[in-house]
C-alpha cells in the first residue's frame, strides 16, 4: 500500500522496537497512534514524533491487557485520523527465571501482555482493518522458536505468538488483510530495564526495525511475507 495518508496504530509505542517503527512510519507520511501505559511516555514520544513534521502523531495511554482500554484506543484513532490500516502489536514485557523462582504474578503479567495483549489488539482493531484491507505486524521475538534457560514464561509467550500469528494470518487473508510476524534477535532497547549504549551497537536498532516494517507496509497486496526471521549480521564472538 502507499503509505501516505493511511493511518497506523502501535502498541508500546513510546520507546524501543515501537518508537523506531513510529518515526518510519511518520517519516513516511503516515498518520500514528502510539500506545504505552504511562502518560508521560506517550507525551514525550508524541512530542518527539510530531517534530519530525512529515506524518501526525497522537499519543494514547492503554494497557494492552484491557479490552475495554483498546477498543478506546481505536476509537480515538478512528476520530481523530478517520481510518485504520495497519496495527503493529509490538508491546511486550520480559521476565526471567527458573521455574523454581517463576512466580505466577510474573508469569500471568508476561503472558496476558506478550499474547493475550496482541489477541486484544487484533481483536479491537479488526473491524477497520477489514474495511481498510489493511496490515496486522505482530512483533514477536527469537525466542518464538529457540528456548533458553531461564526463559519458561518469555519463551512460552512468544512460541504462542509465533503460532497465534500465523494462525490469524489464515483466518484473515480471505478478507484481504495481511499479517506478518517479525521476529527480531537482539534489539538495541530499553527492554529488561535501562538504556540502549555504545555496548549495543552490534544489535539490531529499532530503526532497522522500522525499515523492516515500511517494506511490509509498501509490499504489494499479492505478496505476504508472513513470518521473517531478524538477526544481527556480526554479533560479538562466542570465544
Amino acid at each position: 500500500m502507499d503509505p501516505q495518508g493511511r493511518t497506523a496504530l502501535v502498541t508500546g509505542g513510546s520507546k524501543g522496537i515501537g518508537l523506531g517503527v513510529a518515526e518510519a512510519m511518520v517519516d513516511a507520511g503516515m498518520d500514528v497512534v502510539i500506545t504505552a501505559r504511562t502518560e508521560a511516555d506517550v507525551r514525550q514520544a508524541e512530542d518527539a514524533l510530531n517534530a519530525r513534521g512529515a506524518g501526525r502523531a497522537l499519543g494514547v495511554t492503554c494497557d494492552v491487557r484491557d479490552l475495554d482500554q483498546q477498543r478506546a484506543a481505536v476509537a480515538t484513532t478512528l476520530e481523530t485520523f478517520g481510518r485504520l490500516d495497519v496495527l503493529i502489536a509490538n508491546a511486550g514485557v520480559g521476565h526471567f527465571a527458573s521455574i523454581a523462582d517463576l512466580e505466577p504474578d510474573a508469569w500471568h503479567r508476561v503472558l496476558d501482555t506478550n499474547l493475550t495483549g496482541v489477541f486484544y489488539s487484533i481483536k479491537a482493531a479488526l473491524d477497520p482493518l477489514v474495511a481498510a484491507e489493511g496490515l496486522v505486524v505482530t512483533i514477536g521475538s527469537l525466542a518464538g522458536t529457540n528456548f533458553f534457560e531461564g526463559g519458561a514464561a518469555y519463551n512460552a509467550s512468544k512460541f504462542g505468538l509465533a503460532g497465534f500469528s500465523q494462525a490469524v494470518m489464515l483466518d484473515l487473508r480471505r478478507h484481504g488483510v495481511r499479517v506478518s510476524t517479525i521476529m527480531p534477535g537482539s534489539v538495541a532497547t530499553h527492554f529488561g530495564g535501562g538504556g540502549p549504549g555504545d555496548a549495543d551497537a552490534w544489535k539490531i536498532q529499532p530503526e532497522d526495525v522500522g525499515t523492516l516494517v515500511m517494506e511490509l507496509v509498501r509490499m504489494p497486496a499479492r505478496t505476504l511475507p508472513s513470518k521473517i526471521e531478524v538477526r544481527p549480521s556480526r554479533p560479538p564472538s562466542a570465544r
